[in-house]
């Protein structure tokens, strides 16, 4: 009687657990397994048996019971899983960003060319400084060893300005130079920092601007010689030009400021204007070791200190590394002039790019 039960039960139950969802599947289980379920049922009715009967009957129910037990779970981990893919796929979101469009404007060859030489004087454990385009005239010419009667303090080069900075003349800064005199006034030693920024002079044609741009570099130190002075420019110049064996001769010149003074000039081509070509010289930039009164000036000691400091117009070396014959284009906000010499603004300056 009991094994006509239990084969009844098994044929009809283990079927049935293929059933399609989990809610089905609690409701079998229950039916089963619950506390008035079917096998629940049979274990109940074993307390009326007698022992050796119980006992074999006893195997024969838990068996079922392992079977039955068994069938339910594999059953809902087979429809969890299933559930879940149908949640991930009725929830899924496309994270991915779409192509973008071709971009329409570019990157100016100024900004481009600025942060060329950010990247190449950072690698080189440079850092960073601006100012303000407005300064006192200290700032911008006496601090710099500069005097009064110097030739760059005349109208013709400086727009004063019909206001006072920190209780002095105010001026249109003349070069970047202004940035290196507050770093040297608000930083110890060692320094080592590029200004790249807008600088104003009274001066306007195919190859000068009122307004132009420069980059200066001040490096201060124990121990500072021309030799490092050489070394880096040949390693910035070479990296900017991408040509790795770049010509680069410095010449005696004179500036207030540097003691002894440097033109930095490169080897060129002066018939075809190919850069690093030929054996012509092209003058680059202005160059030397920072004057002692210079340094004496802002706090630091020219005994113990040493130091060099460089400067070139950035739409200069501009020109000079894309062809371009004309400075006044820059700034005329031509659109045309702008494809063809811009670059995109998705691909950013990189410092492989000038190695």
């Amino acid at each position: 009687m009991l094994d006509n039960e239990l084969n009844n039960l098994r044929q009809t139950a283990l079927p049935a657990i293929k059933v399609a969802d989990a809610a089905a599947l609690e409701e079998l289980r229950v039916a089963l397994m619950g506390k008035s379920g079917s096998v629940t049922a049979l274990l109940k009715s074993l307390g009326g048996m007698e022992a050796e009967a119980r006992k074999a009957a006893g195997a024969e129910i838990n068996l079922l019971k392992t079977e039955i037990t068994e069938a339910l779970t594999a059953r809902r981990t087979l429809l969890d899983a299933a559930a879940l893919e149908a949640k991930l796929a009725a929830e899924r979101l496309d994270v991915t960003q779409p192509p973008r469009p071709d971009p329409t404007g570019a990157i100016h060859p100024l900004s481009r060319t600025t942060e060329e030489i950010a990247a190449i004087f950072s690698a080189m454990g440079f850092s960073i400084k601006d100012g303000p385009d407005i300064e006192n005239d200290w700032n911008n010419f006496s601090a710099l060893n500069i005097p009064e009667h110097h030739p760059a303090r005349a109208m013709m080069d400086t727009f004063y300005l019909n206001a006072t900075f920190g209780n002095r003349p105010a001026v249109l800064r003349t070069h970047t130079s202004p940035v290196q005199i507050r770093t040297m006034l608000n930083q110890t030693p060692p320094i080592r920092i590029i200004v790249p920024g807008r600088t104003f002079r009274s001066d306007h044609d195919a190859t000068h601007s009122p307004m132009f741009h420069q980059c200066e570099g001040l490096v201060i130190g124990e121990g500072i010689t021309l030799g490092h002075l050489k070394g880096c420019l040949i390693d910035f110049l070479s990296a900017f030009f991408e040509i790795p064996n770049l010509p680069v001769r410095l010449r005696s010149s004179y500036f207030p400021f540097t003691e002894p003074s440097m033109e930095v000039d490169i080897g060129w081509n002066r018939k075809t204007g190919e850069i690093g070509g030929g054996t012509d010289w092209l003058e680059i930039g202005g160059s030397g070791m920072v004057h002692p009164n210079v340094l004496a000036n802002c706090g630091i000691d020219p005994r113990k200190y040493q130091g060099f400091a460089f400067g070139v117009g950035l739409e200069r070396i501009t020109m000079l590394k894309h062809g371009m014959p004309d400075l006044r284009p820059f700034y005329e906000s031509d659109i045309r002039w702008l494809r063809h010499y811009g670059t995109s603004p998705l691909t950013p300056a990189s410092l492989h790019e000038g190695l």
